[in-house]
């Protein structure tokens, strides 16, 4: 892998445009503008979403707009672990987990018998951590482990007593106030349609140019000595990724919950078996939710290429960009995938297994090759620093992740993330399918061939 790590500007830039309002656009806003080096940098951040105090609510097509997220140091990663377990400190000790937004539920991560490597690999990084663990050794002990929901599934795993699970609406809504009362960055709001670029004198067109904004869907032109995508899954619209970071959609159902069920699962740790990529999370808010963590599906759109030099030719790229119910208000999850929840909850959570879905939706990640985030400058155009590729993890690292990602930006990466957040060689294949170990189900599964085949059972 390339560690390519174009440097940075010198002195630090007298504006910064951050496009996109999520985990990365947040966390990178917050950061900045406690950072002494960007004292006296114009900090802009631009969303499709108003701004607090009007509008305290993320928009709801990203993709930690919902009632939880998973918070766990539980990786195969050693490097991932240690990050996640910083982040953790956080959720429990700090503001980022009061009031409700953190619940430390404890976690059981599971697996069938003969895919159990990651699950392996991460107990012993958990136990480095200091976490307490319980081993779960066969089925009999998992389903005593999963009495609380009633079920189980796998024949081996551990429960961490320091994992749990935060609500992730509210923690969004917190951190956008956070930014908000800080006074330094200045809120935008619009919808991005393309960078904005410059030629330089003294450079070749084959050698690139800058980029130096960003252009809205209302012709409107914001300008700034450095621009940082953080779309999330929409990051490939406005920056060639094809073989480095494409969208992928994550499967989650919920049942809808009465009170006595609602308190009944409570206090449940989460199951998760990433054998088959199924967990169910304790209910909020008066639902249950099951989701699959897995390949997950692509969305092939063909769409002007982001690089002005070859749209001045006419080329036309496919990359995957998410669908959500913004766009389709009917887009309910293809059978396959609400056929995995509806067997996740069978087993975990016998009876409410055959309970009908009251809703489903599709999580996007902006997954990459390997599971690594794209933290870095890009190697052809100056001004262009990309904050991206949270392959579904990126939410569990929110209060730790925005000063990663500012020491990216002044050229000073995490030693031990180096050579994973760096621009890559680009893979052969266009659409990304991550290979982390800790992915199942079917790889290379096409959005609308799948939702052909059928939806809501």
């Amino acid at each position: 892998m390339s560690s390519l790590q174009p440097p940075p500007p010198l002195p630090p830039p007298t504006s910064i445009l951050i496009l996109g309002a999520g985990v990365f656009g947040l966390s990178t806003a917050l950061a900045l503008s406690s950072h002494p080096s960007f004292a006296h940098t114009r900090i802009l951040l631009l969303d499709r979403h108003p701004p607090p105090p009007q509008h305290a609510d993320a928009h709801p097509a990203i993709a930690s707009v919902d009632s939880s997220r998973l918070v766990r140091a539980d990786y195969a990663d050693p490097a991932y672990a240690a990050l996640a377990a910083a982040a953790n400190v956080h959720w429990r000790d700090s503001a980022w987990g009061a009031d409700g937004r953190y619940t430390q539920s404890g976690l059981m991560l599971l697996a069938d018998k003969g895919r159990d490597g990651y699950v392996r690999r991460s107990l012993e990084n958990v136990r480095r951590g200091g976490e307490r663990v319980r081993v779960l050794e066969g089925r009999e002990e998992v389903r005593r482990a999963c009495q609380v929901l009633g079920g189980g599934m796998g024949e081996f795993g551990y429960v961490n007593e320091g994992s749990g699970w935060a609500d992730a609406g509210e923690v969004v809504r917190w951190v956008r106030g956070r930014v908000w009362e800080t006074k330094r960055v200045e809120w935008v709001t619009g919808e991005v349609v393309e960078l904005v670029y410059a030629e330089e004198e003294g450079h070749r067109e084959e050698e690139g140019g800058k980029v130096v904004g960003a252009r809205l869907a209302t012709g409107e032109e914001l300008r700034a000595e450095l621009t940082v995508v953080a779309m999330g899954a929409w990051s490939g619209r406005v920056v060639d990724l094809r073989g480095r970071a494409s969208a992928t959609g994550q499967v989650l159902a919920y049942v809808d919950l009465d009170k006595e069920e609602q308190q009944r699962f409570a206090n449940a740790p989460v199951p998760l078996n990433l054998s088959r990529g199924v967990f169910v999370v304790p209910p909020s808010q008066g639902q249950l939710k099951v989701a699959r963590h897995g390949y997950g599906y692509a969305n092939p759109v063909r769409i002007p290429h982001p690089d002005p030099r070859k749209k001045k030719r006419g080329e036309e790229i496919v990359v995957s960009l998410p669908r959500t119910t913004i766009e389709d208000s009917n887009l309910w999850a293809p059978k396959e995938g609400e056929e995995a929840c509806r067997q996740a909850l069978r087993e975990f959570v016998p009876d409410l297994g055959e309970r009908p879905f009251s809703n489903t939706r599709l999580c996007w990640y902006s997954d990459t090759p390997k599971g690594d985030y794209l933290i870095t400058y890009h190697p052809d155009f100056r001004g262009l620093f990309l904050a991206t590729g949270g392959s579904g993890h990126g939410f569990k690292m929110f209060p730790v992740l925005g000063d990663k990602i500012v020491d990216c930006i002044l050229g000073q990466p995490p030693e031990e993330f180096k050579n994973k957040w760096c621009w890559s060689e680009r893979q052969p294949e266009d659409l990304i399918w991550t290979e982390d170990g800790s992915r199942s189900g079917r790889k290379g599964m096409n959005l609308d061939a799948e939702l052909r085949k059928g939806s809501r059972l």
